[in-house]
């Protein structure tokens, strides 16, 4: 199948040839080293670009309206983030200099989906931008109405002061309340609207709602999302567990049986704990089954998070875990690290603050993941705000950042730790790109599906960098945390360069990546006398037995 591909593709290039030597181009790449995963193609082409999309791949001369001279230069497809919580202007910024061309936040999503890629169309953007239906900021709108956000628009960028204000009076009610049933028909109705209106699928941070979200919540959620035939992306419930049973064994278990059993899309958000291997091995077997599921990795054994997340608590972070605030917890606004009691003060008075959190045993697990198929690269990119914990102007100096490294740094670092390891340059992008659009393309999501690909009549999207000088800067040291990535002089969005010689253009040529608005939403209420009616007989019934195993007919009434 790949030799068919790899022909068709090559075939492609040939028949456009002519056109490439009578027509204009909006803008040509030339004697760069093209390399697509999709079809294996590896060589020296000349790409060009017209009403953005590539029009041409070929070896003879091509000219256009503008030119760029990529020789000792890969040209790929463009990076593409599922973990993207940077959905603010210098976030963004930092995240271009790292060759992203698309950022989506499939973990921690949006409240109000439909509002929020209006905004963003209104506004415009430098990377084609998408979002999930957020479970926890959904849960905030039932479980804490004080918080406001049923109003409002809320996602990674703008949710401190709406969690603050959920905390106020004493009850973090999105992540420790259980939900009734009236409350999870109102949470499932507001997820299916969202999904109605166009979002990716759901996210679901479940480490920091584990106590709250039951596990009949957890499949209704999934299921809310099976119906679009839509992924879940999961960050998932024993997060940080290093004692059995564990991350691997108990907390992917219940998502993958969700997903397998309502045939839907799973993205396993930072597989990076404990037992991280055997979800891997699992989720290798699901694939083998013609199951669309995969996970994501980022390149750093440091985590971030914010300072109030359940986890962190003390009866389970100190009493539980055995771990000691000063030497796992790091403000990056305050350059500190946290106390005891530092720590507490820090949730009272800051609850959406993120910390950076430290973790050793993840360093001899960094290059492993460098090597696995289908495990993808994302940043887990967080807001671009400064020393006084405010989102940054566009504008701003990059040693203003205070934050995890990752947001500026993914995938210089990875792609340099893979050339040391000796990875091979393909495998890379692969995980960086065409791995990452060609599930959610499997999901039914078009644009994906013209993404992630250097081939004739695929969005432009394009990074190019130097695959022997891509790396980088970025520290956990105060100034250093926004240090761009070098060795990538050059990121195209839809066919317009938004980084030109390693400078981010003044440019907003990204668009919605979402799925049609539909005129009819799909959920129906969870009813208890309708589940028992369908799931039970009636004393004395009229049935028939279902050999299938799928269950009776029941004729009978309760």
């Amino acid at each position: 199948m790949k030799l068919f591909i790899t022909i068709l593709f090559a075939v492609s290039c040939m028949s456009l040839t002519g056109y490439s030597q009578s027509g204009q181009y909006d803008l040509v790449i030339n004697n760069g080293r093209v390399m697509d995963p999709e079809t294996m193609y590896d060589d020296i082409a000349n790409v060009g670009i017209k009403d953005g999309r590539i029009a041409v791949i070929t070896k003879n001369k091509i000219s256009g309206k503008e030119t760029i001279d990529a020789k000792g230069l890969v040209v790929a497809p463009g990076f593409i983030d599922t973990h993207y919580h940077a959905v603010d202007e210098f976030a963004t910024k930092m995240a271009l200099r790292d060759g992203v061309t698309t950022g989506m936040d499939l973990e921690a999503g949006a409240f109000n989906v439909k509002k929020w890629y209006d905004n963003k169309a209104k506004t415009g953007w430098q990377v084609n931008y998408g979002t999930v239906t957020g479970l926890s900021f959904v849960r905030m709108s039932v479980h804490d109405p004080e918080a406001g956000v049923r109003d409002a628009v809320v996602d990674f960028s703008n949710q401190g002061p709406f969690t603050a204000a959920a905390a106020s009076d004493g009850t973090v009610g999105w992540s420790l309340t259980k939900s009734s049933i009236e409350q999870m028909n109102q949470i499932l109705g507001i997820m299916d609207e969202d999904l109605r209106q166009g979002a990716l699928g759901i996210g679901v941070s479940l480490a920091y709602m584990a106590r709250g979200v039951q596990s009949y919540e957890m499949f209704s959620a999934q299921r809310v999302a099976a119906n679009y035939g839509r992924l879940t992306s999961v960050h998932m419930r024993y997060h940080l567990q290093k004692d059995l049973p564990n991350e691997a064994t108990i907390s992917f278990d219940e998502i993958f049986s969700n997903a397998m059993l309502t045939d839907a899309p799973l993205l396993v958000a930072h597989n990076n704990d404990y037992g991280w291997w055997e979800i891997e091995e699992k989720l290798q077997l699901a694939r083998g089954k013609g199951l669309n599921m995969w996970s994501e990795y980022y390149p750093y054994y440091g985590g971030s998070t914010f300072v109030s997340a359940d986890f962190l608590r003390p009866d389970n972070w100190v009493d539980n875990f055995g771990y000691k605030y000063e030497e796992t917890i790091y403000d990056p606004v305050d350059d500190k690290m946290l106390t005891n009691d530092t720590y507490a003060a820090l949730v009272k008075k800051e609850p959406g603050r993120s910390v950076v959190v430290y973790m050793l045993y993840r360093k001899p697990w960094l290059p492993m993941w460098l090597t696995v198929p289908h495990m993808t690269l994302a940043s887990d990119a967080m807001a671009g705000v400064g020393p006084d914990g405010k989102l940054l102007p566009w504008d701003a100096d990059w040693s203003e950042y205070r934050g995890h490294p990752r947001t500026s740094g993914t995938r210089g670092a990875s792609f340099r730790m893979a050339r040391e390891q000796g990875v091979p340059l393909m495998f890379t992008i692969s995980q960086a790109s065409y791995w990452v659009a060609k599930h959610l393309g499997e999901t039914g999501l078009k644009s994906m599906q013209e993404r992630g690909r250097i081939q004739v009549g695929k969005v432009a999207d394009i990074t190019i960098f130097n695959p022997e000088k891509i790396t980088d800067n970025s520290t956990f040291k105060v100034g250093e945390h926004g240090i761009p990535s070098t060795g990538i002089p050059y990121v195209i969005v839809n066919g317009v360069i938004v980084v030109k010689n390693s400078e981010v253009l003044p440019v907003k040529p990204g668009q919605a990546i979402r799925f049609p608005v539909e005129d009819k939403g799909r959920f129906e209420p969870i009813d208890k006398g309708v589940w028992i009616d369908k799931t039970t007989i009636a004393p004395n019934p009229d049935f028939h037995i279902d050999d299938t195993g799928a269950g009776v007919i029941n004729k009978g009434k309760h």
